[in-house]
């Protein structure tokens, strides 16, 4: 039997131990040897919890003593271009957490990094990997919805900032929702559609609650050093004449706490995604074509499953550098147009 891979963590926050570390440890060809974070003690805390034997605040002192073959970047998303980069440089295969970094620009220059050193460079957009969404894509390919021309992909909260992290903090994060909880419905969608080609991008911003509100579902924030958009309503134009509307919020005036799902409607028949339901209309009666109970929830561990048999050679589908790069380019497009208030061509 071939030797265990050695795997290392950057970033010691909440999703690198519930979804990267947790999975890691129930794999027997891995072996999870180190995990790194800016603040020694929040390393050391985090090594001790999940048995894992060394702990660092210096990533290239990590890879000098650890030399892994596998690393997860879960560090704010500032810090994602230079911490990909650098273990693509040592040779390693990469998992990072959304978004790819903060500029297209630095999307593309990791995805030619890993093509380059010819390793696996994978992003965690991990509601792709629910069987609802891989159901619907097969669909959606094979023609039962026929031509999809409105798609509307909804990630809203009515007050749900996250009062932990640098969420608010535009600097470290790159915006709002949009690029925390919007991306992953606009990454659902354009999944389900194939990436059809864009043609052109508007949208319109908000900051009108989190500036002046403190407290909400996830806990309290600073309105003082609120820096980023609250509310986002974008239209995404496709070349063949299809639109994609996403709307996506951390706090708004709306009636349930949440929406998270993605609607499609084509000439045949339409879709909601989460849980899935294909339906059409015959003489004013709704049919059922197919519907799924309730949604997957098994997302997270699909898409740390479909990246690690990937790195070891198994035909398994993974959220790539490319697709990660064509999903930044539309989020740098979408606050563009927000920002200048004009319509933007792809």
């Amino acid at each position: 039997m071939s030797r265990k891979l050695r795997v290392a963590i950057i970033g010691a926050g909440q999703v690198a131990e519930i979804v990267h570390a947790s999975y890691y440890l129930t794999r027997e060809r891995l072996e999870l040897v180190a995990v790194v974070d800016s603040h020694a003690e929040r390393a050391s805390e985090f090594a001790e919890r999940l048995g894992i034997p060394h702990a660092f605040s210096d990533a290239s002192e990590m890879y000098r003593q650890c030399q892994p073959d596998i690393v997860s970047v879960c560090t704010p998303n500032r810090f994602h271009h230079q911490h990909v980069m650098q273990a693509l440089e040592q040779g390693c295969h990469v998992m990072c957490e959304k978004p790819p970094a903060m500029a297209p620009e630095q999307a593309a220059e990791m995805r030619d990094a890993a093509r380059k050193a010819g390793k696996v460079l994978a992003y965690d957009f991990h509601h792709r990997f629910a069987s609802d969404t891989q159901l619907l894509r097969e669909q959606v390919a094979a023609g039962t919805l026929g031509e999809v021309y409105v798609t509307t992909a909804k990630a809203l909260r009515r007050c749900g900032v996250p009062g932990w992290g640098v969420f608010t903090n535009k600097e470290l994060q790159g915006g709002g929702p949009l690029i925390d909880i919007g991306i992953h419905m606009l990454d659902a969608a354009m999944y389900v559609l194939g990436f059809p080609a864009v043609r052109r991008v508007s949208a319109h911003a908000f900051q009108r609650l989190g500036n002046r509100k403190h407290s909400g579902q996830f806990g309290e924030w600073d309105p003082k050093v609120y820096t980023v958009e609250d509310a986002l309503f974008a239209t995404i134009e496709f070349h063949n004449g299809g639109i994609l509307r996403l709307e996506t919020s951390f706090a708004l005036n709306i009636a349930p706490q949440s929406v998270l799902n993605v609607e499609f409607c084509g000439d045949n028949a339409g879709a909601t995604l989460f849980p899935l339901h294909i339906y059409q209309d015959d003489g004013g009666k709704l049919v059922t074509l197919l519907q799924r109970e309730t949604a997957d929830d098994n997302r997270h561990v699909k898409s740390m499953q479909a990246f690690v048999d990937h790195v070891l050679g198994a035909p398994a589908s993974i959220a790539d550098a490319q697709q990660g790069y064509l999903i930044q380019q539309l989020v740098a497009a979408i606050y563009l147009a927000a920002e200048q208030g004009t319509s933007i061509d792809l």
